[in-house]
């Protein structure tokens, strides 16, 4: 291989954030990353405890200076604390405060825990204004519906991850607050009009640029007033037009999930890579699918679209100057200490609400209607059972439940019903109200959105399902 020919190589598997299976780092990994590989991306499956987490990143960043990211927004999704639940409440927790300076702690904490373990970048926040209650990605994830809230927390959250020197991510532009679809599945359309789009969607992302963001995450959505059919992330109308021209953002502009079927099952993953950059792109995050023989054939595909013509060069010289400055940006300060100053459950407690009076708790009986993750999500743990040791804890899907069967156990005790999101799951819903018509002395506690609650209950709304929202509502119910 050519001197040239290893150059331009080098170029292009600098625009890719690859995955891999386990805790420790496999050699193909570290071997690109010695051949330019811009970084990598992990998952709850690749973290263990911190000293295990910090053992990993640390032989990364022997082999090269990458990028090492993963989604840490607190709430529901949670990387480090995958496998417990996190200590931190979510952004709609955060919203439903409305103390942008409560939001800068938290994210300024969250960022600490990263930094001391080795991240460098965390993709979040998420900016998504959630005007759509039947949303099945964002939710809980998004500060609100109101732009101008979601625009002061977001600015919040970009400068307390900032403040520990890790870069923020803010996603997912040019806002996927508005949509039905999942894009892990398909394409979701927000067909809304440009004034729409710039008053209600960008004016978190808007903020945030103004806030110094250090990169922002493209979505996988189409917008046809500005993209037509194609998802924003191969769309130049959307990041070099809007993104670079009208709103000037000039960092780092990062990709959602290539391995998503709104990618994957429209144009593929290799040629979806070059038309992401051709757009505008500067890194490509992989998701957790894909392969070495996978990332290797999307390096030869990028290669080959500049050498045919299909992709300039410069826009990967663009790409890596970019880079070479988010780089000089992690380096420009001493890596902090983990703060383990419970402000997550501070944030958690002043989120939750009660509405009615709860009974006192005999022998608790409490059902748990079990509600599918979505793929962003993960199969996190929740519940209340870590907080109410004295409890029967019974799990059901709403298909399965017996509803004479659960009452008779609850028979001269207090039923608690735990559900996430009922809003959303007719039979959910179906399920809480046949076990509340019989007990109206019933509590219900929602941990995803209240937007539907029964009536005539005590009602207790935590607006996330984080490890800290259901302790502060135990809390409230065992006052």
């Amino acid at each position: 291989m050519s001197q040239s020919d290893r150059g331009l190589r080098r170029l292009a598997a600098g625009t890719l954030l690859v995955a891999f299976q386990g805790t420790t780092a496999p050699d193909w990994v570290l071997r690109e990353l010695e051949n330019g590989l811009g970084g990598v991306t992990l998952f709850g499956f690749n973290v263990a405890e911190p000293d295990r987490l910090r053992s990993l990143t640390a032989s990364l960043r022997a082999a090269a200076e990458p990028v090492i990211s993963l989604d840490e927004e607190g709430g529901d999704v949670t990387r480090l604390a995958y496998h417990v639940g996190s200590p931190y409440p979510g952004n709609a927790a955060l919203g439903a405060v409305d103390d942008a300076e409560l939001t800068h702690r938290v994210y300024r904490a969250i960022g600490s825990e990263l930094a001391a373990c080795g991240i460098n970048l965390d993709m979040a926040p998420d900016a998504d204004v959630n005007t759509e209650a039947d949303n099945p990605v964002i939710g809980t994830r998004s500060f609100g519906d109101d732009p101008a809230l979601v625009a002061r927390h977001t600015v919040a959250a970009v400068q307390g991850l900032q403040s520990v020197n890790v870069a923020a991510c803010v996603k997912h532009f040019p806002g996927h607050g508005a949509t039905r679809v999942d894009s892990h599945l398909a394409i979701p359309v927000v067909d809304v009009t440009l004034d729409v789009l710039r008053a209600r969607e960008l004016a978190p992302f808007r903020a945030a640029i103004g806030a110094g963001t250090k990169s922002i995450m493209t979505a996988h959505v189409s917008v046809p007033a500005l993209t037509g059919s194609t998802p924003a992330t191969l769309s130049a109308a959307a990041l070099t037009e809007l993104l670079r021209g009208e709103l000037r953002y000039d960092g780092a502009v990062i990709t959602d999930a290539m391995d998503m079927h709104a990618i994957t099952k429209s144009v593929g993953l290799a040629g979806g890579a070059v038309l992401s950059l051709a757009a505008g792109s500067d890194l490509l995050c992989l998701g957790p699918l894909p392969t070495h023989d996978d990332v290797r054939h999307i390096i030869d595909e990028i290669v080959a679209a500049v050498r045919d013509g299909r992709l300039p060069a410069a826009r990967l010289e663009e790409a890596a100057a970019r880079l070479a400055a988010l780089r000089a940006w992690f380096g420009s300060a001493a890596t902090p200490s983990a703060e383990q100053n419970g402000v997550g459950l501070h944030a958690a407690r002043r989120a939750v609400r009660l509405t009615g009076v709860p009974e006192p708790l005999v022998e608790p009986l409490v059902i748990e209607v079990d509600t599918p993750p979505t793929i962003a999500v993960g199969d996190v743990p929740w519940g209340v059972g870590p907080w109410l040791p004295q409890a029967e804890i019974i799990r059901v899907k709403p298909a399965d439940a017996d509803v004479p069967v659960l009452l008779a156990k609850a028979t001269d005790r207090s039923l608690v019903v735990v559900v996430k999101d009922a809003h959303r799951n007719e039979p959910s819903r179906e399920l809480v109200s046949a076990l509340v018509a019989a007990r109206p002395d019933a509590t219900v506690i929602e941990m995803g959105l209240p937007i539907w609650r029964p009536d005539s209950v005590a009602y207790i709304a935590t607006y996330g399902a984080a490890r800290a929202n259901a302790q502060a509502a135990i809390e409230l119910l065992t006052a």
